[in-house]
């Protein structure tokens, strides 16, 4: 075995074992976002866990969502949002676009509000906490599924409506950090004061 081969062998080798703690950045981006993911879907479902119906549609003001709509609102925003995610994966961006700390920071700060867009406002369109959760789950598998693809996120990207130029990878954590930010909203309901014990 000539020197360069040799040299070539213990740097893959050394590279190999190595990469199984910090992998490429891409891969690291890509495992990051799915953790993240995965995160924020624990801690919406945990949050919803074992409900009575009372608590379910508890208001705190007649202006103010219920777990309920809370919930809805979640669970309709995932595919919708992902299909804005999707168009982001299909267009390249002229220059790097990683908003990524930003978003997990500004998007779940409950002191600034946002109106739904009226797609998203809560109609009982699943009409039971099974359907809703159980719909949660299928397109939040969805998204997980598009995110482990092999598409380089920071290198696509497009113009977000909030934040203006986004790679990919920002539209991904922009949707996880949206369900936070509801899951959040939904800690609020439960700290109520009037909240129903049981």
């Amino acid at each position: 075995m000539t020197r360069p081969i040799t040299l070539a062998l213990v740097l893959l080798l050394a590279v190999s074992a190595f990469a199984g703690d910090v992998p490429l950045s891409a891969n690291a981006d890509r495992d990051a976002l799915v953790a993240q993911l995965k995160r924020t879907e624990k801690r919406f479902l945990e949050s919803v866990d074992g409900l009575s119906e009372a608590q379910w549609t508890f208001k705190s003001a007649p202006d103010r969502w219920s777990i309920a709509e809370a919930a809805e609102h979640i669970t309709a925003s995932e595919s919708f949002i992902r299909t804005m995610v999707a168009g982001a994966m299909k267009e390249t961006l002229a220059a790097p676009a990683n908003q990524d700390e930003k978003i997990l920071v500004a998007l779940v700060d409950r002191s600034k509000k946002f109106k739904a867009p009226e797609p998203l406002i809560p109609t009982n369109r699943f009409t039971s906490p099974e359907a809703t959760l159980g719909e949660y789950r299928k397109q939040r598998a969805e998204t997980i599924q598009l995110a482990s693809s092999d598409v380089d996120l920071r290198a696509r990207g497009n113009n977000h409506f909030l934040l203006g130029p986004l790679d990919a990878n920002g539209w991904f954590l922009f949707l996880s950090a949206h369900s936070e930010r509801h899951t959040l909203q939904i800690e609020e309901v439960k700290a109520d004061p009037n909240f129903p014990k049981q």
